[in-house]
């Protein structure tokens, strides 16, 4: 069905659903639907799974605009911030899927609690975006993946079914893991209305101590020592050459830095300060380690790239086991010293994450991600698991499960009704 006819025979159904002022039509066919409850949320892709039209779930579009989702309807989940409950004291919360990260934070940061989830853009992202896409910042270190502290989820099939998993509460084993299934999943295979999460005491102070090696092996040793020593860090990121200069165009050396974020008492940041020793190279607190932190959160929008360069061509994220990630990094260094490709990165290194900004060198050079994704699949095999930001297909390699993950998309969107990526 074309966009033009989506607009005549259907505008008025959907209005009914969701409202006249929530239902308008885009620029290039097709209709906007922002709903403001999950019934109607059900109501409408009930109403698209029996006409045969496809649905894009929206959020606060920081990955890609909603202009640019090549479906029948794109529904806004911008509307659903209810807070369901919250629980100072058991620290636990549960909200609304259009919620942002930051509306989140500032409510429980008010009980002297914080909420682990760091994506890039936390005023803008929200909270379905960030599970659809799994998306984490530094704080993934100390506190794990947003799996690791979502303990509930409540979300709307592809034909229009309403279900839950996990629940209200820290100990819930009850049922299948649904949650796990649809953290990471794009909005592929259902729409995440609200969710349920653990929360964490919010640190009395925090530090931010720096180290600086001429290579990424120097630098991933001093790693190594951090993981094997008592040391329990909120953050341990890598930051390479040239992201560093991105964030900072005023530095002039080629360091490779280690970046670790301490909290405690005074005893225990003296600690850190002991284990750590000399290759500490600077300490960071108050305003400047915060500015730090957000450039590195929410970079690469932090970066400033030259009048030279060309636009990113895309933000690869990579998992690997943590002892693969030297070839990992090795392979990008590599296609970076050809000058053809720009490679800058950050990253979780010590739990198998780095994050590889990527662009052309100059206008002329080919499209450059088919010889990246090579380059990467060579250094780790089948160890290797990609997603590619802002791409028409985010996971260019095909996993080992994909039989599978066919039959679970059959049967939570049998009629392939939620076809496009969600965004955050």
């Amino acid at each position: 069905m074309s966009g033009t006819q989506v607009s005549n025979e259907v505008m008025h159904d959907l209005r009914a659903i969701c409202g006249d002022e929530n239902t308008r039509e885009r620029p290039n066919g097709g209709l906007y639907v922002s709903p403001s409850r999950a019934e109607e949320v059900a109501a409408v892709l009930s109403f698209a799974n029996g006409h045969g039209l496809s649905v894009g779930p929206a959020g606060g579009s920081t990955e890609r605009s909603a202009g640019e989702l090549q479906t029948d309807i794109v529904l806004h989940l911008n509307q659903l911030t209810q807070i369901e409950h919250y629980d100072c004291g058991d620290l636990t919360v549960g909200v609304g899927a259009g919620m942002t990260i930051a509306q989140l934070n500032e409510m429980v940061s008010a009980d002297k609690l914080m909420f682990a989830g760091d994506p890039p853009s936390p005023g803008r992202c929200t909270v379905g975006g960030m599970l659809a896409t799994a998306n984490h910042g530094p704080l993934r270190h100390g506190y794990g993946a947003v799996r690791d502290y979502c303990i509930g989820v409540r979300f709307v099939t592809g034909d229009g079914r309403r279900a839950k998993g996990g629940g209200r509460v820290v100990k819930n084993v009850a049922g299948y893991d649904l949650m796990k299934l649809l953290i990471g999943s794009y909005g592929t295979l259902a729409v995440i209305t609200s969710a349920s999460f653990k929360l964490f005491p919010a640190p009395r102070q925090t530090r931010t101590f720096l180290a600086e090696f001429k290579t990424a092996k120097e630098a991933l040793v001093f790693r190594d020592q951090v993981v094997r020593s008592p040391l329990s860090p909120m953050c341990l990121e890598l930051v390479s050459p040239l992201a560093r200069k991105l964030m900072r165009p005023e530095t002039a050396d080629d360091a490779w830095v280690i970046c670790v974020r301490a909290s405690g008492s005074d005893v225990v940041l003296a600690r850190y300060r002991r284990e750590l020793g000399a290759a500490i190279t600077n300490e960071l607190g108050s305003d400047s380690e915060n500015a730090m932190w957000c450039a590195v959160q929410n970079f690469p929008d932090s970066a400033k790239l030259s009048g030279d360069d060309t636009p990113i061509s895309a933000i690869i994220q990579i998992t690997v086991p943590p002892g693969r990630m030297l070839p990992t990094i090795e392979a990008l260094d590599r296609l970076l010293a050809r000058g053809e490709i720009r490679v800058a990165m950050t990253g979780r290194v010590a739990v198998g994450h780095v994050q590889a900004v990527v662009w052309k060198g100059n206008r002329n050079t080919p499209d450059v991600m088919p010889e990246v994704v090579d380059g990467l699949r060579k250094s780790a095999g089948d160890e290797l698991a990609i997603r590619v930001s802002g791409a028409s297909n985010p996971w260019p390699l095909g996993p080992a499960s994909l039989t599978s993950m066919r039959t679970v998309k059959r049967a939570l969107d049998p009629n392939n009704v939620l076809r496009a990526r969600n965004i955050i």
